[in-house]
């Protein structure tokens, strides 16, 4: 079976970013994987809050399965590296903990963040970095894709904490109107993460602007087998 692994940072990684293109691909029969590195606990209790911090990791826990559920793809799998000093644990243990996975779930794409993080996140960038090694490690994934967002799009909506490419980098860009529902649903299972998030405070038509279409960037590929990704729904730009 066609199998796709999203290796990502926090609870709400998979979602806001990516989780159209996971929906749409689970729907296609494709099963997809997530190995998420920490359970959140650095991020917000909500505003009021939900919880007490000491039980924020587990609820994020919550969120996260909550939004995998309703994006259609298989249960996370955490391993539980400290929110927020992921550059400080030995890359190597990261990359093992990804090798591993990946032995299980023997996927044929990679998905995670690219160098810039999106958003420049020292977590993001250093689970970023680990896949791509473990990519390279492997010898046995047809492509690694990173996401990204388009300068237009930042300039567009005005988002200067966020770290742009120049709109000819991306490779594939992700129509999600077919699960747009989804994917909303799996947005707000992130409860505590809402109030940290504006966009989801505007009116519908600039969310549908942002989070409608997603973009990425195919920054490595084997040659050895079909890329699951090649016939999303939007594809090149």
């Amino acid at each position: 079976m066609s199998t796709l692994l999203a290796v990502l940072a926090h609870p709400d990684d998979e979602t806001f970013r990516c989780g159209g293109t996971l929906a749409l691909l689970a729907r296609k029969g494709v099963r997809v994987h997530l190995l998420t590195a920490t359970r959140g606990e650095a991020g917000s209790c909500g505003d009021p809050p939900l919880c007490a911090p000491a039980e924020l990791p587990a609820l994020r826990e919550q969120e996260l399965r909550c939004a995998c559920a309703a994006l259609g793809i298989e249960l996370p799998r955490i391993i539980g590296y400290p929110d927020g000093r992921l550059a400080e644990v030995d890359a190597e243990e990261i990359v093992a903990a990804i090798l591993a996975t990946v032995t299980q779930v023997r996927p044929q794409v990679l998905l995670t963040f690219g160098p810039d993080g999106l958003s420049g996140h020292p977590d993001h960038v250093a689970v970023g970095a680990c896949a791509a090694e473990a990519f390279r490690r492997s010898g046995e994934i047809a492509a690694l894709y990173t996401m990204a967002l388009p300068q237009s799009i930042v300039s567009q909506m005005g988002m200067p904490a966020v770290c742009p490419v120049p709109d000819e980098a991306v490779t594939l860009l992700v129509d999600v109107s077919p699960v747009w529902e989804a994917k909303l649903a799996a947005m707000r299972c992130h409860a505590t993460q809402v109030g940290s998030t504006p966009l989801l405070r505007a009116p519908p038509e600039r969310q549908r602007l942002f989070f409608g279409t997603e973009y990425f960037i195919r920054a490595a590929a084997s040659g050895w087998e079909e890329d699951l990704l090649e016939e999303m729904p939007g594809g090149p730009p």
